[in-house]
């Protein structure tokens, strides 16, 4: 299906057309009125707009190039758009040299070490496209002389529906969106493009929000982790990036806001910032998410198929046009009030600084689960590694109810990986190995789940046709409780115990009881095996497939001791240490001590 010479040919004949009299390189003070005059102004002096496409295309988005960036699995749709992309690469040359064209030149990261400059090319014939720049220029930092490479998107929205498509050609650091108006189409895409560039630099890119939290351990002192949260769309990434837990600011403890969605992780631990500003849904309400709606009413607000009423009010929770509002929102207007003022809660810098600059670092990994699953578990190197590939959580009978409670997994949390998933995975198992042996005690890995428990949805068969009926709704798990849990892993006040799952269970939040939350008030001991024999049979299953791609044995040996939580399978031929439970994790150090010296199969290169 794929056409190496037509790419290169193509890549070959767009620096060229690049350069024609029909693209006007521009900045952000030129695109800022033109794209405010096609918009909607709001009573907080903000400005909104709406988009034709209110989300990504991903069914429709295809990688081009060698078997290094080639996408694992296709559907029918995504064949034919690759075989005929030859083609639809010729019309885009015929369409930029047609069209008039702006050109906006940003920078991603703010960093000594990688700062790629992003480029983006939008067709100008429809004035409602200004906004697509300026928006996303809005998320970006202002070009400066930091080492970086080039990228660069270009955005054609006039592309018939028909042809509706993002054409993704990695190796010539280019990415193309058609038939869209989504501005989330160019923020992902150079994301997507700066997350594999810097694998190949030996960083790991990571679909994940960033925080820096001082806190008062039990000792009475201050101390400040640097803090990774990992999480699928509506698990609550963005939710905890900028949620104050509850700690106290008056006794110096608070929480800043670094990143809230993809950063570069590098050998020392420490972790380079993406963007300047945020792209967020907006689905926020001001009790739950204080310093996100502060900065959503702030007139530099830049709002995208949101509800904007005629007289300008704004109602956030108010889906029926598009159930994906989005804003660009300022970092440096996240704010929560305390003790009476308002106070920033935005870091200085987007980066995490490295491990040994702070008292520790916490890895947490959220899903969403409705049944069985504990909300807080303690996890080892060789759980987290394991949390990091399988990438859970499930669909709820809410948003789709022919799927509810059936798992979700993709590796990373991250729907944006070129190549090999596996490659990923190795590379965090082997910055993670490095970490814990070079600082002792200073890591610590956490699994939260924000869905809820007792869930129980009957699978019925009607016609031939399965369907499924919500028997006994989720309690959810409150948000107040959810913070004070992570508040008390933080001030170390919180008491795990060994639990069903191979990890160690939450059973204390700050020195009370969770017996209302224990699971045999949900569910019979039958109920409860069957949960997790679905699980484990959903994480095997989806093992076998990433391992095709070149997991390393040390990680496949992790996941076959995990799936002993299941006592109905079949014993496995992986051999249990002395001592150990069926399903726990080796006690650390969870790898050989060896592992650096072993072949790298993934093509990564190490960190400089």
């Amino acid at each position: 299906m794929y056409d190496l010479d037509a790419y290169q040919r193509f890549s070959e004949e767009l620096s060229q057309v690049l350069k024609g009299p029909n693209i006007q390189t521009v900045d952000m003070n030129w695109l800022e009125p033109r794209a405010k005059a096609a918009g909607t102004r709001t009573k907080y002096g903000s400005y909104g707009w709406r988009a034709a496409i209110s989300s990504r295309i991903a069914p429709k988005t295809v990688y081009l190039g060698s078997e290094a960036v080639r996408m694992t699995k296709t559907t029918p749709e995504q064949d034919a758009l690759i075989r005929k992309s030859p083609a639809e690469l010729e019309k885009v040359l015929h369409l930029l040299k047609t069209l008039p064209f702006y050109h906006i030149r940003r920078q991603m990261g703010d960093n000594d070490y990688y700062n790629p400059i992003c480029n983006m090319y939008v067709s100008a014939a429809d004035v409602a496209n200004y906004r697509l720049g300026y928006m996303w220029g809005m998320t970006m930092f202002k070009p400066g002389r930091r080492p970086g490479p080039e990228f660069t998107m270009i955005h054609i929205p006039e592309e018939h529906p028909l042809r509706q498509q993002v054409l993704v050609m990695p190796e010539y650091d280019l990415n193309i969106a058609l038939g869209t108006d989504y501005m989330g189409e160019d923020k992902k895409g150079f994301l997507r493009q700066a997350m594999w560039a810097a694998d190949r630099e030996g960083m790991l890119g990571l679909h994940a929000g960033t925080k820096i939290v001082t806190a008062r351990g039990k000792d009475g002192k201050l101390k400040t982790y640097g803090v990774f949260l990992f999480g699928l769309s509506a698990t609550g990434k963005s939710t905890w990036s900028c949620h104050q837990l509850g700690l106290d600011h008056k006794q110096g403890e608070k929480t800043l806001v670094t990143q809230d969605d993809i950063c570069f992780l590098r050998e020392d631990g420490s972790a380079l910032g993406s963007e300047n500003n945020f792209f967020v849904k907006t689905d926020v309400e001001e009790k739950y998410q204080e310093a996100m709606y502060n900065s959503l009413v702030d007139k530099t607000a830049l709002l995208e198929n949101v509800m904007i009423k005629s007289d300008g009010d704004v109602d956030f929770l108010d889906e029926s046009l598009t159930a994906n509002g989005r804003a660009v929102v300022q970092r440096r207007k996240m704010r929560v009030r305390l003790g009476g003022r308002m106070v920033d809660i935005f870091s200085g810098s987007i980066n995490l600084p490295p491990l040994e600059e702070l008292d520790g670092m916490i890895f947490a990994f959220i899903t969403r689960r409705n049944t069985i699953m504990n909300f807080a578990q303690e996890l080892s190197s060789e759980q987290a590694v394991l949390a990091y590939l399988w990438g859970e959580s499930t669909h709820s009978y809410a948003s789709q109810p022919l799927k509810a409670g059936e798992s979700v997994r993709i590796v990373g949390t991250d729907p944006f990986i070129i190549g090999s998933r596996a490659a990923k995975v190795n590379r965090l198992y082997e910055i993670l190995m490095t970490l814990v042996a070079n600082f002792p005690g200073k890591l610590t890995f956490m699994q939260y789940n924000t869905g809820g428990m007792g869930e129980i949805i009957e699978t019925l068969e009607e016609n031939g046709r399965k369907t499924k009926r919500l028997v006994r709704k989720v309690k959810r798990v409150p948000i107040d409780l959810m913070a004070r849990i992570q508040r008390g892993d933080l001030r170390g006040t919180n008491t795990y115990e060994k639990g069903r799952l191979g990890t160690r269970e939450i059973v204390k939040v700050e020195g009370q009881g969770l017996d209302d939350w224990d699971v045999r008030k949900y569910y019979s001991e039958e109920q409860i095996e069957s949960y997790i024999k679905d699980m484990v049979g959903g994480r095997k299953a989806y093992t076998e497939e990433i391992a095709l791609e070149g997991l390393r044995d040390e990680i496949l040996y992790a996941a076959e001791r995990s799936y002993r939580i299941d006592k109905s399978a079949k014993k496995s031929s992986v051999v249990v240490p002395e001592g150990q439970e069926p399903g726990e994790a080796t006690p650390e150090p969870a790898f050989p001590s060896d592992f650096k010296s072993r072949p790298r199969r993934d093509g990564f290169r190490r960190s400089r």
